[in-house]
């Protein structure tokens, strides 16, 4: 060459380009390298993409049956010409909807193809992450289901919690996928909201400590430099921040001072985030004090991320960025909500990737920060280092489809849907049915014979419905007959109705017959999926169509009713609570209701549930949750503090449950009763089984600081803890009275321990305080 410089040059650049192909071939690109730590390899990888490349990590879409022209098909294979259209660039996130079909070892196949897909055929080759649904149990077909969450809590089993979403998380692993969108932790204080039965329940202690338990569950407890094993999943905190929407409809404004945000809706969040180390948190649909949720930089950065050092990643809901240009209004177009969404600290768009592909000409053009972008790409890239993608990419079919469904699996979710159950009433100690004194049961009702598993649910292996439970269960030792009794609802050109009396009244007239053949009736009643889920408010909270008219009947036959409700939301039962003698709160209890069922109703499980949420007498009640102000007792002094003609007492309260047994609590001793305000003592007192069967009980701790800078509870939960014990057993319960439960947010918002004094109350529910003490702070 004439050029000695220029020749030096090219031979540099031939080196270089020979040492970017050998690297490529030994796989020594930092990033690949699993002995580097998670915040070398990210840096790494990002500094290499480019913006098309970054903007495809924050973005999502969701494959459904036939849909973006049959990406698999039938045996999980993967429509490459397709993939070269909606994956050139890589992808942040896929939901394979669970109407694919796909058995588990088809959906590993189809994760599989997939990952392969994308780690041979894009540039960079950085594995997708797949989310589910596992709101009680993977929403998939033949995933194990178990209790609806509003049952979970019916258990304050945070053991049986923890395994159940252990569980949970092993089965949507081994079949591909790494991401679940849940726990919901909102509280659910707005009974006419079809969402309550996601949640668990009221009260804003026992939601944080279900809550931890599902996290726990969900990421794993042993935890290497935040590392999740192949058997655990991510784990996203819903809704950040719901709380009772206006009217009880989802979507509604929730407006809720800064004080009662962070004393009553933050806490679960806090735990999960803080404790349990939650890596995922989804952002609500709706708006707080005006700002909506995905677009709110208070709530996602200031709090979330600076208050509570949150490392993981924060997703928008479904369709939510879109909404806030075309339902709040608050953006003017897909652009203007794309930039504040990420500006506020929205790391992903689900479930389809309508507003964030604009960001490209925003950051080009300056207005969106490239630093921005890169924040949330470099949170992506965290979770697939983290979930170990990039070295184990795939998964063994065969172990899916001897795992997902298996009789461990179901053997626990019969162990939820036993410890679910509340009985709300035994009156003359009907339940549980001697089988040797019956020769005919009648099993009548619209919930008989209807398969209920609740919201974000899809298609196990089995259900066992409660006529088929209790026949199961007899065997040819009774006769057990059935009648429908009447119908609920019905679809009519797209729409849900009530179906009128009328159209039921030869159906309940065959139910009586069937009921005077019998000698004790087993009436399955309450709701059903159309009638509690998500986008199904309720304006009222009585039994819908002809059910009261089906009791009243029924009752008429002078024959023993056994009430079984089953539904998402808290039911104004008034007249079944009156005239039934005995009633029992199943909820949606999974896959294995009618074995449940029947293993009660014949005393082979004792119920030990208790109400996690407090059942009003009307809607007129509300809101009805047991932890109010003191000023919503009574108006104003010498005040009643009820409505005219009516007690302000609900159904039944927050705690409540009765067992075939009985317990007695004695002997409360406070360890030290005077204490510091950072000192700690403890509560300790004896409880004893006086019953006849062996039984669950949970001691519940209340607390009411009597004169606090700032209005609080008249009563809150502060501790819990359930105990079995045989006939006659006693046992010694203990809690600790520490600065994180009696810390409140004072005057200056400043979370404090006032110095004062506390009423300490522990007993069976929130209504029937069984022992008393006081505790001084000084």
């Amino acid at each position: 060459m004439k050029h000695p410089l220029l020749s030096k040059i090219l031979i540099a650049f031939l080196l270089l380009q020979l040492l970017a192909s050998s690297c490529k071939q030994n796989n020594t690109a930092a990033y690949k390298d699993p002995k580097l730590p998670v915040t070398e390899r990210v840096s790494d990888l990002l500094g290499r993409m480019t913006l098309d490349e970054k903007i495809a990590q924050i973005c999502c879409t969701m494959v459904s049956k036939n849909d973006k022209g049959q990406l698999f098909d039938s045996l999980g294979h993967l429509n490459t010409k397709l993939a070269d259209s909606l994956f050139k660039n890589g992808l942040g996130q896929i939901r394979l909807d669970p109407t694919l079909d796909f058995k588990p070892g088809i959906s590993a196949i189809a994760a599989n193809n997939l990952q392969d897909y994308i780690k041979t055929k894009t540039r960079l080759g950085i594995p997708v992450i797949l989310h589910e649904e596992g709101l009680h149990g993977h929403v998939s077909l033949e995933g194990t289901s178990f209790s609806m969450p509003m049952g979970l809590a019916s258990t304050w089993d945070t053991a049986l919690v923890e395994k159940l979403y252990g569980m949970t998380a092993k089965e949507i692993r081994c079949r591909g996928s790494h991401y679940v969108l849940a726990p919901v932790i909102d509280l659910g204080r707005e009974p006419r909201w079809g969402r309550t039965e996601e949640t668990f329940g009221e009260d804003p202690f026992l939601v944080s400590q279900m809550g931890l338990s599902a996290v726990l569950g969900f990421q794993g407890r042993m935890r290497d430099d935040d590392k999740i094993d192949s058997d655990h999943v991510i784990a996203t905190l819903k809704h950040f921040c719901h709380g009772q929407p206006e009217g009880g409809k989802n979507t509604a404004p929730s407006n809720i001072s800064e004080r009662e945000l962070r004393a009553t809706f933050f806490p679960p969040f806090q735990l999960c985030v803080t404790k349990g180390k939650a890596e995922s948190v989804m952002a609500s649909y709706n708006e707080i004090d005006g700002v909506p949720s995905n677009a709110n930089e208070w709530l996602l950065q200031n709090v979330l991320r600076g208050e509570w050092g949150f490392k993981g990643a924060v997703v928008s809901d479904y369709y939510a960025v879109s909404r806030l240009a075309n339902v709040q209004f608050v953006a003017k177009d897909f652009a203007d909500a794309a930039k504040q969404a990420i500006n506020a600290g929205v790391d992903v768009e689900l479930v389809e990737h309508e507003c964030y592909p604009n960001l490209k000409k925003l950051v080009e053009s300056k207005v969106v920060s490239e630093a921005v972008l890169d924040s949330a790409v470099a949170h992506i890239l965290r979770q697939k280092f983290i979930l170990g993608l990039f070295e184990n990419t795939y998964v063994n079919p065969g172990a899916a489809e001897a795992f997902v469904g298996c009789d461990a699996n179901r053997e626990l979710a019969l162990q939820s849907a036993h410890e679910s159950v509340i009985l709300l009433k035994n009156e003359n100690n009907i339940a549980p049915l001697n089988a040797s004194k019956i020769k005919t049961i009648a099993v009548i009702g619209p919930n008989a014979d209807r398969t209920l598993l609740g919201g974000y649910s899809y298609h196990p292996k089995q259900f066992i419905t409660v006529l088929n439970g209790i026949k199961s269960k007899v065997g040819d030792k009774i006769n057990v007959l059935y009648s429908e009794g009447c119908k609920i609802n019905k679809i009519k050109n797209d729409e849900n109705v009530i179906v009128p009396l009328e159209e039921n009244k030869k159906m309940i007239a065959d139910a009586v017959q069937v009921a005077k053949r019998s000698d004790v009736v087993i009436l399955a009643i309450g709701a059903n999926e159309q009638l509690s889920a998500e986008s199904v408010d309720r304006g009222n909270l009585d039994m819908v169509g002809s059910q009261d008219a089906l009791v009243k009947a029924m009752m008429e036959t002078g024959k023993p009713v056994i009430v079984l409700l089953f539904n998402g939301s808290p039911l104004s039962i008034n007249y079944v609570k009156e005239t039934a003698p005995v009633i029992f709160e199943c909820w949606y209890i999974g896959q294995e209701t009618g074995a449940a069922i029947a293993d009660i109703l014949f005393g082979y499980f004792n119920p030990g549930g208790k109400l996690p949420i407090t059942i009003p007498r009307s809607v007129g009640q509300l809101p009805c949750y047991y932890n109010c102000k003191p000023a919503a007792k009574a108006a104003y002094p010498n005040a009643k503090g009820g409505y005219i003609f009516e007690t302000s007492t609900p159904l039944f309260p927050f705690g409540y449950g009765l067992s075939y047994t009985t317990f007695e609590y004695s002997n409360l001793k406070i360890e030290k009763p005077v204490i510091t305000k950072t000192g700690a003592t403890k509560a300790g007192f004896t409880i004893t089984n006086t019953g006849k069967v062996a039984g669950d009980e949970v001691a519940q701790l209340y607390l009411r600081d009597s004169v606090p800078s700032v209005t609080r509870p008249v009563i809150e939960l502060k501790g819990f803890r359930k105990v079995h014990l045989e006939p006659g057993a006693t046992t010694e319960v203990s809690f600790e009275l520490s600065p994180d439960i009696l810390s409140i947010w004072d005057k200056h918002m400043k979370y404090v321990v006032e110095p004062g004094v506390f009423s300490i109350m522990i007993g069976a529910s929130s209504a029937d305080i069984r022992l008393r003490g006081i505790l001084r702070v000084e």
